[in-house]
């Protein structure tokens, strides 16, 4: 798989008021990651694209309609997206795996003639970094034990910072999709590992 350099994290002062989305059936957090099969034509040449302008795409949720077929209704608040490796195995299909970078927010949206959503959006303010306070600090050990097992939280790791430790949770945890994304809308990182953290303790997982 060819590894492709990630670019520093950008001036949401400069953020792009245009992106091409890519509307998913799974919700792509700041500072993850995420592995995806591109095949339909829009795709392959969205991803093209960003392969030539080192530029980004947006994903967000599904609301209402699916992956392939007729262009999605997203949800409002997304991550942009970048990708850092990419392989084919197979003619036709390309593996990428992207990081999410910041969030979103859509303004407006309409599908090109090749079905591809193009959308303006506004940047999602970049939340503070804050300490995980001690009333939540058993969910850095539970997360540091998850990672090892899990395997696939990138680097770098920051289990000091509330948003970080918040967002790998809700990468990781088994819920529906529709609660990560509400989860993504939330600014406050300390009410997000709250919510975390009160569902753990129902399975007697913290305490």
């Amino acid at each position: 798989m060819a590894i492709l350099p990630f670019p520093q994290r950008r001036d949401p002062a400069a953020a792009p008021q245009s992106l091409p989305l890519f509307p998913l059936n799974a919700v792509l957090f700041p500072g993850g990651a995420l592995s995806l099969k591109v095949f339909e034509q829009r795709y392959m040449t969205l991803v093209k694209d960003c392969f030539k302008q080192e530029s980004a795409f947006g994903i967000c949720l599904i609301a209402e309609g699916a992956e392939v077929g007729a262009p999605a209704v997203p949800h409002a608040v997304g991550t942009e997206a970048r990708i850092f490796a990419w392989d084919m195995t197979q003619p036709g299909i390309l593996n990428i795996t992207v990081r999410g970078g910041e969030r979103f927010r859509i303004l407006s949206s309409e599908a090109d003639r090749t079905g591809l959503l193009q959308a303006r959006i506004e940047p999602v303010a970049a939340e503070p970094q804050l300490p995980v306070p001690g009333k939540l600090a058993a969910l850095v050990p539970l997360l540091q034990a998850m990672a090892q097992d899990a395997g696939r939280l990138p680097p770098p790791h920051r289990f000091d910072d509330a948003a970080w430790v918040g967002y790998r949770f809700c990468e990781l945890l088994p819920i529906p999709a529709i609660a990560r994304q509400k989860l993504l809308e939330l600014e406050d990182p300390v009410s997000r590992l709250e919510i975390v953290f009160k569902f753990l303790a129902q399975r007697n997982l913290v305490k």
